[in-house]
């Protein structure tokens, strides 16, 4: 029997590459560690929970039933940037670190956030649609009422990890920036070329929304009705984030009674969303299955995060990226230091 009993469920994850765990034992295999599978079910789990010295939650919801079964275990890691799925709260409770990868799929998540920008402004879908369909005249005169990229402004709702880089490529593109974030430093906006504004001057003033919100219980439904209606006619909506940090109907709302003039959306309230949803049948709104980090370097890179995470507390040091929020009187985990992830998921 291994020294370290790592628990996972079986089965549902991210991946498309098939199973086994070699990029993760990458870091654990000097260890005396294994990773143990249970059924992917919180019956099953909580089976299996109470002599796991770790957890590699994937594939499934981390309740706090689940979470107060485990009796040794020493961290909690995910393989991606949200860490809705766990209860966080419930694990620092218990005096376990989570950890998550805040910063290994950060480039392609700010690629596809800008596709996105740039499909929606110059139509591209429905430029396509034109030719496929032999309406070959209708191209150009759609495009002569599209304003100029250039000089447009990009609104920020979170400047997290992601933010900033998409900041770094539009800024390429001429646009002028600002975003609202009340918790991050203005020298930090300053450094991207960022203005710093108000949620209100962000919505009013943008000709671009892009939402980096993270899923937190704080965060349900941030964006409503009347924040749409504070949005420019001809404005488009990104959010690469969460879709539940939208009220979904709202937007769809503004999308048909044309308060915004279109969105690019890699997330939704409920996913997959239902074949009857509004948003799947709006020419000016560009779609993506929550696909935004996908690379062709996507599995690997988050599992050997996973693995150097579960590696560096089993073996008595400091994770890289502890998301626990709170420090609570009493706690087990005042001995842990709480790293701020990126504030924005995907985001």
């Amino acid at each position: 029997m291994a020294k370290y009993k790592i628990l996972t469920p079986a089965g549902a994850s991210f991946t498309t590459a098939g199973g086994g765990y070699d990029y993760e034992m990458e870091a654990l295999q000097n260890m005396d560690a294994e990773i143990v599978e249970c059924p992917a079910t919180e019956a099953g789990f909580l089976a299996a929970a109470r002599d796991a010295d770790a957890v590699y939650a994937k594939g499934m919801q981390f309740t706090k039933p689940m979470i107060d079964a485990l009796e040794k275990c020493k961290v909690i890691s995910l393989g991606s940037v949200g860490v809705d799925s766990v209860d966080v709260t419930a694990a620092t409770l218990r005096g376990i670190p989570v950890t998550n990868c805040p910063d290994t799929f950060i480039e392609e998540v700010a690629d596809h956030a800008m596709m996105l920008l740039l499909a929606t402004h110059r139509r591209a879908i429905e430029q396509d649609r034109m030719v496929r369909e032999s309406r070959w005249k209708e191209g150009r005169p759609q495009l002569l009422q599209v304003p100029r990229l250039m000089g447009m402004t990009l609104g920020f709702i979170s400047f997290g990890r992601v933010a900033r880089q998409v900041a770094k490529r539009a800024r390429a593109f001429g646009l002028h920036m600002k975003a609202y974030d009340p918790f991050i430093q203005e020298i930090v906006l300053s450094d991207y070329g960022v203005e710093p504004a108000s949620l209100s001057e962000v919505l009013s003033t943008s000709d671009f929304v892009s939402m980096h919100v993270p899923a937190t219980p704080e965060a349900q439904g941030m964006l409503t009705e009347k924040h749409f209606r504070q949005m420019k006619k001809t404005a488009i909506f990104i959010n690469t984030g969460r879709g539940p940090t939208v009220d979904e109907p709202a937007l769809i709302k503004a999308l048909e009674e044309k308060w915004i003039a279109g969105a690019g959306l890699d997330v939704f309230q409920i996913e997959p969303p239902n074949q009857e949803n509004p948003l799947l049948r709006m020419p000016h709104v560009i779609l993506s299955p929550h696909n935004a980090s996908a690379s062709a370097r996507f599995d690997p890179a988050r599992k050997r995060r996973v693995g150097q995470e579960l590696a560096l507390v089993l073996s008595g040091r400091w994770p890289m990226s502890c998301v626990n929020p709170i420090v609570l009187p009493g706690s087990p985990l005042r001995r842990w230091q709480p790293y701020a992830m990126d504030r924005g998921p995907n985001s």
